[in-house]
């Protein structure tokens, strides 16, 4: 019964924060949900008139990233005026990316639309809440639409194998995946990259990955549970865009980058591994980021 009840409780720890997570983010549903009952809203969810509420989220979501992570965002200087797409390292967990949109809203005012994975709208009862923050699949034809729109939008081109598959060492996960250039290229934006400090402290796979990574790859559905969820600093980094250039292919665009250097004319690999970098230990370190909490000299 002692080993039941220890074997349970470490169970618990691991896997509280990111359950708590998933009930938070379900509660926000929910506040959604009883604000449009309550105003009687049948607007289209990316109108202004959904404003307050989404303040309201985001101000929960960020109160929780101060708290928590002791959250910071720099670079908000290098995002356009108009549209352009954000590209990001994904972590076990996106938290970090739910902090930024927050924050985002909250200093700017601004929505930026993220294309997910088909699986994040399969889950049940989070229609509302995925629609209000400008959730969606991410076609090419809904990008540019967006982006038309003068949005920013974010994509993460490693998704769910690199949530699932990466580690500690931050290896970017991105395949032959190059939709993001030919529609920054189709849309005349630039592209931005992004990255969050100690994000794989944060949140973590298990290292057995073989069976995992198997059944992952003949079902598209992330069977493995992220764990962890300790209180590491966490800083997201927006780099400096990289402008749209028209003599420029989309090989060039994502592939040539393979190559190294720090040329920055739609170089996003690149960019991004820039950002890593410059900003992350590695491989990371639980302690080092837990330490950062209380070292300002890190800023």
């Amino acid at each position: 019964m002692i080993i039941a009840s220890l074997t349970m409780s470490a169970v618990l720890v691991v896997f509280i924060v990111p359950l708590t997570i998933l009930f938070f983010i379900y509660l926000s549903n929910i506040l959604l949900l009883i604000y449009q009952r309550n105003s009687e809203v049948k607007a289209d969810p990316l109108s202004e008139v959904w404003d307050s509420a989404r303040k309201t989220i985001a101000s929960f979501w960020d109160i929780y990233a101060r708290i928590w992570h002791g959250y910071e965002l720099h670079g908000v200087e290098n995002l356009p005026e108009g549209p352009g797409i954000l590209v990001y390292y994904h972590g076990a967990i996106p938290i970090d990316y739910l902090y930024f949109l927050s924050r985002l809203f909250l200093w700017k005012k601004r929505l930026c639309l993220s294309v997910a994975d088909h699986f994040v709208f399969r889950l049940p009862g989070l229609k509302l809440l995925l629609e209000v923050t400008g959730v969606m699949p991410g076609s090419r034809e809904e990008c540019l639409i967006a982006l038309k729109n003068g949005h920013l939008v974010s994509v993460s081109p490693g998704g769910v194998r690199e949530a699932l598959f990466s580690d500690e060492s931050y290896q970017l996960m991105w395949g032959n995946r190059k939709g993001f250039a030919q529609v920054a290229l189709d849309a005349k934006v630039p592209i931005i990259p992004m990255y969050t400090q100690n994000v794989r402290e944060g949140y973590r796979m298990f290292k057995e990955r073989r069976f995992f990574r198997q059944l992952y790859e003949s079902t598209r559905l992330p069977f493995t549970p992220p764990y962890g969820g300790l209180p590491v600093k966490f800083r997201t980094y927006i780099g400096e865009p990289i402008p749209y250039d028209p003599n420029i292919t989309t090989e060039e665009l994502v592939e040539k980058v393979c190559k190294g250097g720090f040329l920055f004319s739609f170089q996003t690999k690149t960019a991004v591994q820039a950002l890593i970098s410059k900003h992350q230990t590695i491989p990371g370190s639980i302690w080092k980021a837990l330490l950062e909490r209380f070292d300002k000299r890190c800023k």
